[in-house]
């Protein structure tokens, strides 16, 4: 299981998402370019004492990602707000990568076209959306708990 951010805007959410995979031992791509320079020493400053503690890899684009070694099995979802269908719902297996779209921007139609399936939180009518890292932390625990993850720890 692994979670993806696609061209992530804001730093803080970068460091939010190094913890949560840091927390449950879940690999993080980081889809480039982000909105913001992306250094080791902000990465550093981010990441906090989590950097050491997390598997991450960078990717160039879309493109490069989708030719990772880690791409050779497994699904990507995408959590959309407009996902196709509630992530209670779905079916998660162990190779999946979660990708979350861009803060300012959502995902953009190449990231529907690379997903082999898009999933939503349910939210209360009216309301836009959740913080992006907090929607990918909903999914991510149904996730793993749907592929046993949890009793690893």
């Amino acid at each position: 299981m692994r979670l993806a951010l696609y061209q992530p805007d804001i730093p803080q959410n970068l460091g939010a998402a190094l913890r949560l995979c840091a927390c449950f031992g879940v690999g993080l791509d980081v889809i480039e370019p982000c909105g913001f320079p992306l250094t080791d020493a902000s990465m550093k400053r981010t990441a906090l004492d989590y950097g050491d503690k997390v598997q991450l890899a960078r990717h160039a684009s879309l493109a490069a990602f989708r030719a990772a070694p880690e791409r050779e099995s497994g699904r990507l979802v995408l959590v959309e707000t407009d996902g196709a269908v509630s992530f209670q719902d779905f079916a998660f297996s162990t190779g999946d990568t979660l990708v979350l779209g861009r803060e300012s921007a959502g995902s953009p139609g190449e990231l529907y076209e690379a997903a082999q399936a898009s999933v939503r939180v349910p939210m209360v009518r009216g309301l836009r959306s959740l913080n992006v890292v907090v929607a990918g932390a909903v999914v991510l625990t149904e996730a793993m708990r749907q592929t046993g993850a949890w009793e690893k720890f």
